[in-house]
């Protein structure tokens, strides 16, 4: 049998109850990793608990929380120093998408949410868990962003802006991390048969875009301790174009 890509690595995923962080809980644990599993929604992630468990995977550990009450982060980041001293893998997955409207008409409170969520959230994760990033001897930073965040698309307003704003976030993290074990990488996964691509392309049939589990192996790669890139944004519909359906790095 093939070693397991993750075996005994500490990853934590955040927005891990449903779409794109549920099925990477379900193929990491697969490959052996230890879970650490964010999301609003409890009864969901007890669902997925039940499902990892049935599965005979390790027992992951369940967080529920909302990541705007940013010293949550830092209390997550303190237990898993306590508990494991480090962290191998950050997938940085959350993310909420506002409402699609002019960007002269989104609500004041709107935009702090979405902002407080898909960039801020991830730059109190990037403060708490550095430190347990560089513990580790192959520490791996992931963060989730859209096309809209590289290409200005008229009506997504504040999430566009968001995640144009995480993009260089991680950027930055990822210079700052040259020198170390750490690698810091992107992915923007295309069209995704997930809540959020159904709330923003309502008339869209869903079996027309592919499913979370077509992209799973594109994160593996990133997170496992073999890649070497970083600073890299990967664009999942050029690389599934282009055939590359097998960890590679």
């Amino acid at each position: 049998m093939a070693d397991k890509i993750l075996d005994g690595r500490v990853v934590l995923i955040t927005g891990a109850s449903r779409g794109i962080g549920r099925s990477l809980a379900k193929c990491f644990a697969e490959q052996g990793a230890h879970l650490i599993l964010t999301a609003r929604t409890q009864g969901a992630l007890e669902e997925l608990d039940d499902e990892l468990r049935a599965a005979g995977h390790d027992t992951p550990t369940l967080v529920p929380c909302d990541l705007t009450d940013f010293d949550v982060i830092d209390k997550i980041g303190g237990a898993i120093y306590e508990r494991f001293e480090k962290l191998d893998v950050l997938v940085g997955n959350a993310g909420v998408l506002g409402t699609l409207a002019p960007i002269s008409h989104i609500d004041p409170k709107e935009w702090q949410h979405v902002l407080d969520i898909n960039l801020t959230a991830n730059w109190r994760l990037i403060r708490s868990m550095d430190p347990l990033l560089k513990a580790s001897d192959a520490g791996r930073a992931i963060f989730v962003s859209s096309s809209v965040g590289h290409q200005a698309r008229s009506f997504w307003g504040t999430y566009a802006v968001s995640k144009a704003a995480l993009e260089m976030t991680a950027g930055i993290y990822a210079e700052e991390c040259t020198k170390t074990n750490v690698k810091v990488n992107m992915i923007n996964p295309g069209g995704t048969r997930t809540a959020m691509r159904e709330a923003a392309m309502p008339g869209e049939d869903p079996k027309t875009v592919k499913a979370p589990e077509a992209i799973n192996h594109l994160f593996l790669e990133l997170a496992s301790p073999a890649c070497t890139v970083n600073g890299t944004m990967v664009e999942a519909e050029a690389e599934l174009k282009a055939g590359h359906t097998a960890y590679a790095l």
